[in-house]
């Protein structure tokens, strides 16, 4: 994600002036910032939307997603993805399954945001890197660190925690964190952008849900034109919900390390969490509070291993660069900045968030 370094030197700022370098950071920063903050703030969103259901909704928010990355590829000219795409059956195929378990995640939240579920559905944001790196070990046979270890297996206590305190295991936080987790698991085979790949997947979406919404409509069970010109518009604008945090990511994505990236995601789910108990004064029994610590000090640990090693990548970088001096700059910037699996799963190319 992080461009490679140029052979030549930087032209000199004026003085007083921020360096090209810093202005692209800090411009980088706000985005990811921007993009992660808009992402936790949506469940400010969705109850705008009500009377409709959670199934209208979903289906507004796929047929106006492809509109507005429509118009965004449009005036960015990049097409050429889309018939690479068509003409290889088994990546197309791996786009179909990114989008049926996009629209399972999609739909899902928004019924919990709109049945105050809202800390519930926070949780499952904040296991998706517990799930995430257990996929990994799974299906991928990834070898994990003992730290790691600890965190999943401090993970899965919380959950077991929160069993214990819901009289069931908490589904909706499950059913999130695994259908993120597959879906980003898909989405790294698969390798389009986020804005191509929103694209694509809106794309398979279009049909089933624009029909779905005609359905609605004959059996005059629509919201769209029945609720008045400014639930239509904000019926329209989840397209632009859906939209713009993509786009503010993929310009975080380019100006700053994937182990900042990795950071800002709890973002989302911080202020997902801050809503479901300030706003939408959701309960907290003592039981919650404890699956959740568990679930805190699991990141916690993910962090600070990540974070860890890449400090020694760095520190195995340098002693690299002092025995070869003439050493190329890409292969120096891609030790220096190699994170932790669950930072490179989480950041190197998201979902389309809630």
């Amino acid at each position: 994600m992080k461009p490679s370094s140029s052979s030549a030197a930087p032209a000199p700022s004026a003085p007083g002036e921020p360096a090209e370098g810093a202005l692209s950071s800090r411009a980088g920063l706000f985005n990811g910032i921007a993009a992660y903050s808009m992402w936790g703030l949506v469940p400010l969103f969705w109850p705008l939307l009500m009377p409709a259901g959670a199934g209208e909704i979903l289906a507004h928010r796929m047929v106006w997603s492809l509109v507005v990355v429509g118009v965004v590829l449009l005036v960015l000219r990049r097409w050429s993805w889309a018939g690479e795409l068509i003409r290889r059956p088994k990546r197309l195929a791996l786009v179909t399954v990114a989008a049926a378990v996009i629209t399972v995640n999609w739909g899902l939240y928004i019924w919990s945001v709109n049945n105050n579920h809202v800390v519930e559905a926070s949780l499952g944001y904040f296991i998706n890197p517990l799930v995430t790196i257990a996929m990994g070990v799974l299906l991928l046979k990834e070898r994990l660190r003992p730290v790691q270890w600890a965190a999943v297996g401090t993970g899965l206590a919380a959950v077991l925690v929160l069993a214990f305190g819901y009289g069931q295991p908490p589904w909706i936080s499950l059913v999130l964190a695994f259908s993120f987790a597959t879906y980003g698991l898909v989405k790294k085979k698969v390798n389009l952008g986020g804005v191509e790949s929103l694209a694509a997947e809106t794309a398979i979406q279009f049909l089933p849900a624009l029909g779905f919404l005609l359905w609605l409509g004959a059996r005059g069970e629509s919201t769209f034109t029945a609720e008045g010109g400014g639930h239509a518009v904000l019926l329209a604008l989840t397209g632009v919900v859906t939209a713009v945090p993509l786009v503010c990511f993929g310009a975080a994505a380019i100006r700053v390390p994937l182990s900042t990236l990795g950071l800002l995601q709890y973002l989302a789910p911080v202020f997902q969490f801050a809503l479901g108990v300030l706003y939408f004064k959701e309960a907290m029994p003592p039981e919650r509070w404890a699956g959740f610590g568990l679930v805190w000090l699991a990141l916690t640990l993910l962090t600070w291993d990540a974070l860890r090693t890449a400090r020694a990548n760095r520190a195995r970088a340098a002693a690299l660069a002092a025995q070869l001096p003439t050493a190329p700059a890409p292969l120096a910037a891609s030790v220096e900045e190699a994170p932790g699996p669950e930072i490179v799963a989480a950041a190197e190319d998201p979902a389309p968030r809630p």
